[in-house]
């Protein structure tokens, strides 16, 4: 079998040593303000053999920070914190675009600053809880529908944060559109009851992420900026009348911009799907594929052209050298669930590789 996993491949402007892209995974190791550590630069350099790496989702401005210790992309410290991430990426080879999330109604008063506020397409509070260092699980605040006038600065808001993803040397961004953030929740029929030209049927719906990527790509180039997408996906209480239909809609918005990439993930929540068909028909080629890959199915998949690459999450917490565990069919280490979401480099950077394994 040929190795198309391990060679080389141009997503827009972003070129990818491999195909093995590294998924965005919140991590929680960022300072409460949101700035990143050196920590992160250490777990990220780690991982520069990667073809690509999706950095984590970082808020693009203060009212869209979701976790404790998620990082952002606001502020002079934020760009400084990622340049170290991005350096110590690039030092090894690797591409490296940072995750652009906007939480909108998932977060909670004990997390953000003193009066900031949580919103979202519509004043409809998800039904859930969350972690908050300050008080333990709580509710998810009641969010505030956001004006017209207020979707259109929290678009520029996402076009400022891609400038200053690429001053922190970022090779490009990706939005975040799944698990019920922003994005999802103006797409998703339960929580946009607008009335405006963002809510409607799903041509409307979809624009705000569709102008949430247009104003990216005036800012640092349409060819340095993803999408994420998960069709069925309803985690943190959103659904949609019709998913396939409406991900079908936002894809080929998203395709006529001329987007770096369409990053997909298997439709786990509705088995009826075929998400990656979906992609293939409705935004083309340029995909990577996400959700339950091991080296073997992803290599299969990649010569039976369904897509480009392959984004792996689990396996790259344990597995520092997944590339070339990989390549050399070496078995995999498994993670610590406990140490997901901790604080300090415990079950962050204390993963050992192949190399290390043997030699003790």
């Amino acid at each position: 079998m040929s190795q198309t996993l391990f060679t080389p491949i141009q997503l827009g402007k972003i070129a990818l040593q491999n195909r093995v892209v590294m998924a965005p995974m919140t991590r929680n190791r960022a300072d409460a303000d949101g700035t990143p550590t050196d920590i992160m630069a250490e777990h990220y350099g780690q991982r520069g053999d990667a073809g690509l790496i999706v950095a984590e989702g970082a808020w693009p401005e203060v009212t869209g920070q979701a976790y404790c210790r998620q990082p952002g992309i606001q502020t002079a410290e934020h760009v400084r914190g990622w340049r170290r991430v991005t350096d110590a990426v690039h030092a090894r080879g690797g591409s490296i675009v940072l995750q652009i999330m906007h939480s909108g109604r998932i977060g909670s008063s004990h997390i953000k600053p003193a009066g900031v506020r949580s919103v979202s397409a519509s004043a409809i509070q998800a039904q859930g809880k969350i972690w908050t260092d300050a008080a333990g699980m709580q509710d998810f605040d009641v969010p505030q529908a956001l004006t017209t006038e207020e979707v259109r600065k929290a678009i520029a808001e996402h076009a400022a944060a891609a400038q200053r993803a690429m001053d922190a040397g970022f090779d490009g961004v990706e939005l975040h559109g799944t698990s019920g953030y922003l994005s999802l929740q103006f797409l998703h029929s339960s929580t946009n009851r607008r009335s405006d030209e963002y809510g409607g049927d799903a041509s409307r719906r979809s624009r705000f992420a569709a102008e949430c990527l247009s104003a990216m790509g005036n800012a640092i180039g349409i060819d340095r900026v993803g999408l994420r997408l998960n069709p069925g996906n309803t985690f943190n209480d959103t659904a949609d009348e019709n998913s396939a239909a409406t991900h079908a809609e936002l894809m080929r918005q998203a395709a006529r911009l001329g987007i770096a990439y369409l990053h997909v993930m298997r439709a786990v929540f509705d088995p009826s799907i075929d998400a990656f068909m979906l992609a293939r028909e409705n935004f083309g080629e340029n995909l990577i594929l996400n959700d339950g890959f091991d080296a073997q199915s992803a290599e299969a998949a990649l010569q039976a052209g369904e897509g480009k690459a392959v984004s792996f999450a689990r396996h790259f917490i344990a597995n520092p050298d997944l590339v070339q565990r990989m390549r050399q069919g070496l078995p995999l280490a498994r993670f610590d669930r406990n140490t997901l979401y901790t604080p300090g480099a415990r079950g962050y950077n204390d993963y050992a590789s192949a190399e290390e394994v043997q030699t003790v």
